[in-house]
């Protein structure tokens, strides 16, 4: 007998919230930045990637106006994602009072990063522990249009309602003394007062206790799906059991489909996604590649109430080693409201690729398929053998650049 398949201990659905999909920097950072613009008490940001660029600037200036008014400004950067911050760039920020902290800062050698895996790759705004922001999107000119034919394609949700708690309380203990926070447990969700009529829950990846956590809610979505499934997500290599459940549910008769990119930021991105195609084609998955420009998006939907919207990817570093967080979403209204984005992003932005017949099947293809079966099958036991270390979170000084380490904060985020 099998054994049944369960969610994650720490996975309860927390009701009353309230979800608004943002598509592309044109909806997210307007949102973003008037959140803080009327922030009272506390900003509280993560993200991987924070360049110097218009963007950049212009969070500067919201968080330097935040700090200066006397809201406590808390900000965590990657310091591989955000390698180039200037002296002054971050020394302002800091001299204003914002706390400004990179996650494994790392030194290059002749001239390259070498802190290339573990990476803090999660993308929070938590605003005076009422309103939330989380997604893919980070804080680069290249997420709107105007960046030209290179703009990424990509969603976040702003969230209001007792699953905030759970995002400020997360962020808070990701960039301060973790005691502090067992102190102040309680202070938990149903303290805040409902907002919509959405359940959801906060779900992370970590190298720790909550090692397959998102990747274990998709199998889960993906093994109940009875009608429909639609997964959109930049950088596309699943392991064996996450492509099972997709050919399970497309053999059942589930719609199953997925859009990933057709103009890549990175050519090996379609070329491995590409490896499954035969794989997931012979059961059925139908496969959308999205042509305008990079799809940089990690959103998916099933049936029509379950959605999700988050940091992570469907590849070996996010499922595998990445610090990564999604909400996952109970709601016909926002599900219904995902589905027509992405059916509008099929039909006009996106070509079907086509399975290719069974007659021309040679044996070079099968043997191509065989590695990549038993590779997918295997990947996330060999990302356990990489290089693992304790990442600090480095608080930055005044005079220091953004890459560079100040006081140590904590080591406890791996």
């Amino acid at each position: 007998m099998k054994r049944p398949f369960r969610l994650p201990r720490s996975s309860r659905w927390v009701p009353g919230n309230h979800f608004e999909l943002l598509e592309n920097g044109e909806e997210f950072f307007p949102r973003v930045f008037g959140a803080i613009a009327q922030a009272r008490r506390e900003v509280m940001l993560e993200t991987f990637i924070l360049f110097e660029d218009k963007i950049g600037k212009e969070l500067h200036t919201a968080l330097l106006a935040a700090a200066q008014r006397g809201v406590e400004v808390h900000v965590l950067v990657d310091g591989f994602g955000s390698p180039d911050l200037s002296d002054d760039y971050v020394g302002s920020l800091v001299e204003a009072g914002v706390q400004f902290r990179i996650f494994d800062p790392g030194r290059r050698f002749l001239g390259q990063r070498l802190n290339l895996l573990r990476r803090m790759h999660r993308k929070i705004v938590v605003v005076d522990g009422e309103l939330g922001f989380i997604g893919g999107i980070n804080y680069s000119a290249d997420h709107v249009l105007d960046f030209g034919p290179e703009a990424k394609q990509d969603y976040a949700v702003q969230v209001r309602g007792p699953i905030v708690a759970q995002m400020h309380h997360f962020t808070r203990e990701a960039v301060l003394d973790r005691a502090h926070h067992k102190r102040h447990r309680a202070a938990g969700v149903t303290g805040r007062p409902h907002a919509g009529t959405a359940h959801a829950m906060f779900v992370t990846r970590d190298n720790q206790q909550h090692t397959s956590d998102i990747e274990r809610h998709y199998r889960v979505a993906l093994r109940a799906a009875r009608q429909r499934v639609v997964i959109a997500n930049a950088y596309f290599f699943p392991g064996y059991r996450f492509i099972r459940e997709m050919r399970r549910a497309a053999r059942r008769g589930v719609d199953v489909r997925i859009i990933l990119q057709g103009q890549p930021d990175m050519p090996i991105v379609k070329t491995a996604a590409s490896l499954l195609y035969d794989h997931l084609q012979r059961a059925g998955v139908r496969i959308y590649e999205y042509c305008d420009r990079p799809l940089h998006g990690k959103v998916a939907l099933v049936d029509d109430e379950w959605s999700t919207v988050g940091s992570s990817n469907l590849d070996p570093l996010s499922l595998s080693l990445n610090l990564e967080a999604n909400v996952i979403i109970q709601d016909r209204s926002f599900n219904a409201q995902l589905y027509r984005r992405l059916a509008h992003l099929m039909d006009n932005s996106c070509k079907q690729i086509e399975a290719v017949p069974p007659s021309r099947w040679d044996g070079l293809r099968l043997v191509r398929s065989y590695a990549v079966f038993h590779l997918i099958r295997w990947f996330p036991a060999w990302a356990g053998w990489l290089p693992r270390h304790e990442p600090t979170i480095a608080l930055a000084n005044p005079g220091t650049a953004g890459a560079a380490p100040g006081e140590p904060a904590s080591s406890h985020a791996t």
